[in-house]
């Protein structure tokens, strides 16, 4: 894949195959194991520790209150706005606060009651005197705070039933919690749903006191008169028409005492709603003062009144047909009402947020009602005020009683209408359920919900194994290490061979190995450099062509001294006379590899200090001689310049059939770069998952720039595992002398 200068990937990266991750991903087999077992492992000991947790769930009904004795006659069809907007809502009544401290208080009394603190988890503090394993219990605040996280309530899909559940480490308390949790939300509320009740049976109860006074004084008033002046009763046509009279005025007095109702609940919701949206109030009353509605209001207003003026003047077997019409035309109303107030709903709740919908809809009805029942007061004025004008033209001796006797039978019916609505008042408020209805309670459960330990430890291997996968994929897309053939090739650098990793080759200074084509022919890496010494002899074609190698690396511990030493044994195999010369004046080695001293060396030769037969030593192997460095110079890169060492170069040239010269890394020091010019080839040892790609290329670039000796890279410590097994399978086959059965060893490799 290509990188750039600072070995990172370019974007132009080569297509990969499966086989290329897997293998990727075998090479890195045990970072893989480690991290996947890890994290299966710490999911093994957290679902072994974790503690069970039981879930118990308490189902509520929700209904959407219906109106209250306020509700008017006029607009019987006249409903609020009802969508799940509602049921929202009321979830966000259950989480707050209030309801979550009378819970709180409620699991407080039940703890003190039953005296048994094992079967309690949430609601203590188990932090305290935990030298003695006691427990002690939380304040109201704390544990409300608690129950906004441990309570879940949520609305089932598409019905009004709502869930409410607790989960605790006790089986017990979580029943427990979900049902308190639940009735103190229904007590809550029970008593908002009865406040509006409270303040009508309030106003009503006075006003019947009121009334009864009344009522008591216009009976002493008309028998005190009757005493006086003797009339005992009026004539027939002057008692039809106070009874009418005195209807209309009870029905008027009725009017007005509920209108004064309906405004005494509709500055209550005026105030609430003042406190969410000030300028709501104002813009609601101005919609229900519109002309069409008024229109609407007068119309049903005047209709109501005629149809009791009718009932009035017709007998009781002349009043269906009498009322009928007007029942017909009061209705057409009514519907043509309710569909201007349900759009001026629709535009309303489209643009006010949820919290203020319910009350506002209340608002609107209340206005609206306030306003009808005000336009009827006005209708039931005029009417009495006709009457009283035919009232006031009986004779005058009868006036005096007619009115008293008028007085006292208005405030008889009015007092009757007012008892009858108080009675009324009452029961609906004592039995108002609420709009909360608890369909199941919460059971103790018996088995725990979570947690899920099959779960968990499968979580923990997917988890465990994308982290494992995850870190190979990320370590080889930041890794700048050569690894296979295929990444020299693709710097255009020629690959003469792969060399893979040598075994029994030790890493704790055991070099018993090191030169394994003369410890082990027949081994796998002995036929990788045997291939390496036919692709060096088939790169240039004639007589003497390829005399003098010289082997370097881009930076050390790559391995050039153990690929030059097997290097010069292959062609002393091949009945070559060899020489492997140790020009690496920086850190020699090959007199370690064969077990020797360096003094006296080529430097000394050069110096004059000692003959070529006292620098040329014999290996085990016959045609191979080996020439260590010998006294290390203060200046090396001048001695590898001079004069000398060319004619050193030419006297072994002469004497040799193939010259091998290990040299220092050509990056590090300008001794390899020089030597490039006085050999006939110079090849770039490059390590496997060591040598970067940058270096690689600037040591390729410096060979290149020294003359044209450069034929190209080998690979070294390559391993086969990665894709290559195939080709290192034949070399064994042919080789290993027990038809494939491997030799234990210790795969390791070398340091320079």
């Amino acid at each position: 894949m290509e990188l750039n200068n600072n070995g990172l990937h370019n974007g132009l990266e080569d297509q990969k195959s499966l086989k290329d991750y897997f293998n990727l991903v075998r090479n890195n087999l045990l970072p893989v194991i480690i991290i996947a077992g890890s994290a299966v492992i710490a999911a093994i000991i957290y679902a072994v520790i974790a503690r069970n947790i039981y879930s118990s769930t308490t189902s509520l009904k929700i209904e959407k209150p219906q109106g209250s004795l306020l509700s008017s006659s006029i607009m019987p069809d006249l409903q609020s706005f009802t969508d799940d907007r509602f049921i929202s809502t009321e979830i966000e009544v259950m989480k707050s606060y209030s309801v979550r401290y009378n819970t709180a208080t409620a699991l407080i009394d039940s703890f003190k009651v039953m005296a048994q603190p094992d079967s309690f988890y949430i609601i203590l503090d188990h932090k305290f005197d935990s030298s003695k394993k006691k427990s002690q219990l939380l304040d109201p605040n704390t544990i409300a705070k608690i129950l906004g996280k441990a309570v879940d309530i949520e609305q089932k899909r598409g019905i009004d039933i709502v869930d409410i559940t607790v989960q605790s480490p006790s089986p017990f308390e979580a029943a427990l919690i979900a049902n308190i949790y639940a009735d103190q939300y229904r007590l809550f509320d029970m008593e908002a749903t009865r406040d509006q009740l409270t303040v009508v049976r309030e106003f009503l109860a006075s006003q019947v006191k009121d009334k009864q006074n009344d009522l008591l004084k216009a009976e002493d008033d008309l028998s005190k008169f009757q005493a006086k002046s003797g009339i005992i009763a009026l004539d027939a046509q002057s008692q039809a028409l106070i009874t009418q009279l005195a209807n209309f005025e009870a029905q008027r007095d009725d009017v007005k005492i509920t209108y004064a109702a309906t405004n005494k609940v509709l500055n209550q919701l005026k105030d609430e709603l003042s406190q969410q949206n000030p300028k709501m109030t104002a813009y609601l009353e101005s919609l229900s003062q519109q002309s069409s509605i008024q229109a609407l209001q007068d119309g049903i207003a005047k209709l109501e009144v005629n149809k009791e003026i009718a009932l009035a003047n017709n007998s009781q077997l002349d009043k269906s047909t009498a009322t009928q019409d007007y029942d017909n035309q009061i209705n057409a109303l009514k519907k043509q009402l309710s569909d201007k107030i349900a759009i001026i709903k629709n535009g309303i709740f489209a643009s006010n947020p949820d919290e203020v919908k319910d009350l506002t809809g209340k608002v609107l009805d209340a206005e609206v009602q306030a306003k009808s029942y005000s336009i009827q007061l006005d209708e039931l004025n005029n009417i009495v005020s006709k009457y009283d004008a035919q009232f006031n033209k009986l004779p005058t001796t009868a006036i005096e009683y007619a009115r008293l006797d008028r007085t006292m039978e208005a405030s008889e019916k009015l007092y009757s209408l007012l008892q009858e609505k108080y009675q009324e008042a009452v029961v609906n408020e004592q039995s108002q359920p609420g709009n909360v209805f608890i369909v199941d309670y919460g059971l103790i459960p018996t088995s725990p919900s979570k947690p899920n330990r099959i779960l968990i430890v499968l979580i923990g291997l997917v988890l465990g194994s994308g982290l494992a996968f995850g870190f190979v994929f990320i370590k080889n897309y930041f890794d700048n290490t050569i690894k296979t053939p295929e990444d020299i090739q693709n710097r255009n650098i020629n690959v003469l061979a792969w060399i893979p990793q040598i075994e029994s080759l030790g890493v704790n200074g055991n070099k018993d190995f090191e030169f394994i084509v003369a410890k082990k022919p027949d081994s796998i890496p002995s036929e990788a450099f045997r291939a390496l010494r036919t692709r060096i002899q088939y790169s240039k074609i004639g007589s003497d062509a390829l005399k003098t190698i010289l082997v370097t690396s881009s930076a050390p511990s790559e391995g050039k001294t153990t690929l030059a030493v097997n290097l010069a044994g292959t062609f002393a195999q091949s009945n070559k006379r060899t020489v492997i010369i140790d020009s690496d004046l920086r850190k020699p080695r090959i007199h370690s590899v064969f077990n020797a001293n360096k003094y006296p060396g080529m430097i000394d030769y050069l110096f004059g200090q000692a003959t070529l037969e006292e620098i040329i030593r014999p290996t085990e192997l016959e045609n191979l001689k080996y020439v260590p460095s010998g006294t290390i110079p203060p200046n090396p890169s001048e001695m590898i310049e001079s004069k000398p060492m060319q004619d050193f170069l030419a006297e072994m040239r002469r004497r040799f059939d193939v010259v091998i010269v290990d040299s220092a890394p050509i990056i590090a020091v300008t001794d390899s770069e020089i030597l490039t010019t006085f050999v006939d080839a110079t090849i770039l040892v490059v390590s496997a998952e060591v040598t970067e790609f940058d270096l690689m290329t600037k040591a390729a670039e410096l060979i290149k720039n020294g003359g044209s000796s450069f034929i190209g890279a080998v690979l070294n410590n390559f391993t086969y595992k990665s894709g290559y097994g195939s080709y290192y399978k034949y070399y064994y086959y042919y080789s290993n002398p027990t038809n494939g059965k491997k030799s234990k060893g210790n795969k390791v490799t070398s340091n320079k």
